[in-house]
């Protein structure tokens, strides 16, 4: 999710033992060995600290909720913008396996966290340390060791705190594994084959495609291709498309290396289509997650007014917004916190029901997704996108009100809370933040998409969607320049976009798609966006660039706009403009950002470039477009310079600690890791969060990740970029 967090430290974990000492380091801590008693460390009420065998212990009591609700640290530490400092400490715990949540923040509100970690504790105890870089100058920091969150009691210990400043930053090297680089998911027997090399080597290399008893069914040349300027790497192109026969355990070898496995065939796309979208089931606001639908993932539904939930069935708005309250209960958790944010929700809605209205025009099946609508004779992928499309009816401002058919930008906690933290247990004041034309306009384009989906299985809401979107268009064009805030990003993501002309332009498309008048028409072709080239060379659409998703479905639903023709052939050069891109690049990818400086949320964009070809083929029919597609998934699934799947359980090296509250198992073990079909954001040049800050500065391109929790700007998961991964594995099932 793009946005701008209180934390204010850059981090990276350090291997134990640390690095020797040098002249300049100084000590923050005092009393870290506890030589003197437990003079200048505090406990929390009712926990009080003994110095045993010369460590800090205290017996936990059982029955709190939050890890911070008990807790013990020292105050008044020092930390200098610029500083490198190794937090150290030896810890146990009785009975074993319970988690400390140990980190350095601000003592007082609003108490930023500078830097976390969260080790499960033995009860012979273990010797930690992390290094991170400050990016504020204060004397209010503290060091602290949440305790909180157990049924039970329990006992903790410490010994040995250090917060050392002046520490060298440690240098990060990531495992990329072996120098051969293929989709570790799988190649369609009758699709295009190719992997990627990394090698020093500038003539061409032999290599051998192995099956999985290790004989030898094809063999080849590689093809230089010079230095890759996403990666920094020299590297050759495997081409293996002329093998056919459909296994498993592949793998390629070349140049002394071998790939990981690999098969060809389409299961594994059967399986990914359906694990795409039934993350969005465990996204859900507002009910109970069931464990005989998503085993691993049951929890309690969230925010439903349950202390201690305030919940989201009467929700204020911030101060000075509106004197009323909302019922806005329902809809998804928008990536890893728990804020609920229109514009990324109409964009992710706009793309599952794209789905389904592509499988009806191509008679693909939809899924069975198992959630609790299954079974009530509509297609689940319209169920799941019906639990969204409620929540974004119920933001908008009822009649009678100022901003009356206007929809609120948001609502989220009025401040950050800390990881991990399931939907249920959030404390936090619940939010509406102030009306916007954008998030106006999604809503306008969802409901009227819904109105032509929904009219088969429930004419009553349809009606109702194409009613709230006329009102919704209407109210936006009286106030067309109603913007959210880059400031609005305390407690969740500000998603502040202050051009709409592309949000009016994809609403008044929807709408004449829905409902044929003249009106929207006459609006689209006005519109300077309708004749524009809105297929830029780094992402098509996202959230903030919707332009794309009006022109996509004025091409594909049938109508009579006149000059549709030409809206058509303006698709087929977007997708040219990829397949030109994607043909350029030694990693097969059809994304070129501008002086190669990757987006937050990268493999969102590539995928919805893929989305744009995908149409071109469905529009021409040209096999080239089809198999771009299927080459576009090679990097998503591990075809990459980091050689790793950035989906989780695809791959057999792949993502699997996306920043989440409550898929967490990085940081609570008892917590599971997001499930299997999760998409994490990807390479982010602008590395915006503390910890990656602390690891890849000086990154090149596709380098600018790491599978880590803490990194919420290069591995978080949203349902934009699922809603991506599920349109594109969706298409790539289909075809045989």
């Amino acid at each position: 999710m793009q946005r701008a967090l209180g934390a204010a430290l850059a981090a990276a974990l350090l291997v134990v033992p640390s690095v020797p000492a040098h002249a300049d380091e100084v000590e923050q801590v005092v009393n870290g060995g506890f030589t003197d008693g437990t003079d200048p460390w505090w406990s929390s009420p009712g926990m009080p600290m003994a110095v045993t065998d010369g460590r800090a212990c205290v017996t936990v009591p059982g029955g709190t909720t939050n890890k911070w609700d008990v807790a013990l640290g020292q105050n008044d530490i020092d930390l200098v913008a610029g500083e490198t400092y190794r937090f150290s400490f030896r810890a146990s715990g009785a009975p074993e396996g319970h988690v400390v949540r140990a980190l350095t923040g601000l003592s007082v509100a609003p108490y930023d966290t500078y830097y976390e970690a969260s080790p499960a504790l033995t009860t012979a105890g273990d010797a930690y340390s992390y290094t991170f870089t400050s990016a504020v100058t204060t004397d209010r920091a503290q060091v602290a060791f949440q305790l909180g969150g157990s049924a039970e009691s329990w006992s903790f210990c410490v010994d040995d705190v250090s917060l050392l400043g002046g520490v060298p930053p440690e240098v990060y090297v990531p495992d990329t594994g072996p120098r051969v680089r293929v989709n570790q998911v799988g190649y369609l027997p009758t699709g295009p084959k190719r992997a990627t090399l990394v090698t020093d080597a500038t003539a061409a290399l032999p290599w051998q495609l192995r099956n999985a008893a290790g004989r030898v069914v094809a063999r080849g040349a590689t093809r230089p291709r010079g230095v890759d300027v996403s990666s920094g790497q020299n590297v050759h192109s495997i081409d293996f498309s002329g093998y056919r026969r459909a296994g498993s355990g592949f793998t390629l070898v070349a140049d002394g290396e071998t790939s990981r496995p690999f098969d060809l065939g389409t299961a594994a796309y059967d399986r990914l289509r359906t694990d795409a979208l039934k993350f969005f089931y465990t996204q859900r606001s507002g009910i109970e997650i069931r464990d005989d639908l998503r085993p691993g993932y049951a929890r309690p539904a969230g925010h439903v007014d349950v202390p201690p939930n305030l919940g989201d069935g009467n929700v204020p708005c911030q101060p000075g917004v509106c004197d009323y309250r909302l019922d806005v209960t329902g809809g998804w958790y928008d990536a890893g916190d728990h804020g609920k944010y229109v514009v990324n929700g109409g964009i992710s809605t706009w793309q599952l029901l794209s789905e389904y209205e592509r499988n009806a025009r191509t008679h693909a099946a939809n899924p069975a997704l198992a959630i609790p609508e299954s079974g009530d004779r509509v297609p689940d992928i319209l169920d799941e996108a019906r639990w969204e499309l409620e929540f974004l009816l119920e933001m908008q401002v009822p009649a009678g009100h100022p901003y009356a058919g206007m929809v609120h930008h948001k609502v989220h906690d009025a401040s950050w809370t800390g990881l991990p933290l399931l939907p249920h247990l959030d404390p936090q004041q619940r939010e509406l933040h102030p009306v916007s034309t954008a998030a106006t306009l999604n809503l306008a384009a969802t409901a009227a998409q819904a109105a032509r989906l929904y009219r088969r299985y429930d004419p009553a809401f349809a009606k109702r969607a194409l009613a709230a979107a006329r009102t919704a268009f209407s109210a936006a064009q009286a106030n067309p320049a109603l913007y959210a805030p880059a400031s609005d990003g305390n407690g969740g993501g500000a998603y502040d976009d202050s051009v709409v002309d592309d949000d009016f332009y994809w609403a008044a498309a929807e709408l004449y798609l829905s409902t044929g008048q003249k009106g929207y028409a006459d609006f689209v072709l006005a519109s300077p966006v309708h004749t524009a080239d809105v297929f830029g060379p780094g992402g098509a659409f996202d959230w903030g660039n919707t332009a794309a998703a009006g022109r996509l479905d004025l091409a594909l639903v049938p109508s009579k706009l006149p000059g549709r023709a030409e809206v058509e052939a303006s698709v087929v050069r977007g997708a040219q403009k990829y397949l030109a891109v994607q043909q350029a690049h030694p990693y097969g990818v059809a994304y070129a950002p501008g002086n190669t400086s990757w987006d937050w949320g990268s493999n969102s964009l590539i995928l919805n470039n893929l989305v744009v070809v995908a149409s071109a083929y469905d529009l021409t029919g040209e096999r080239r477009y089809r198999d771009a597609v299927l080459e576009g998934m090679d990097y998503i699934l591990g075809r990459n310079a980091l050689n790793v799947s950035y989906v989780t359980g695809y791959g057999e090296v792949s993502s699997r600690n996306q920043h989440s509250r409550w898929y967490a198992h990085e940081l609570d073990p008892a917590l599971p890791h997001p499930p299997a079909g999760s998409l994490a954001g990807g390479a982010n040049s602008s590395i915006q969060d503390p910890y990656a800050q602390g690891k890849l500065t000086g990154c090149v391109a596709q380098f600018c990740y790491i599978d880590d929790i803490q990194s919420w700007s290069t591995n978080e998961l949203t349902i934009n970029w699922n809603s991506a991964l599920a349109w594109v594995s969706a298409f790539v099932a289909a075809q045989r």
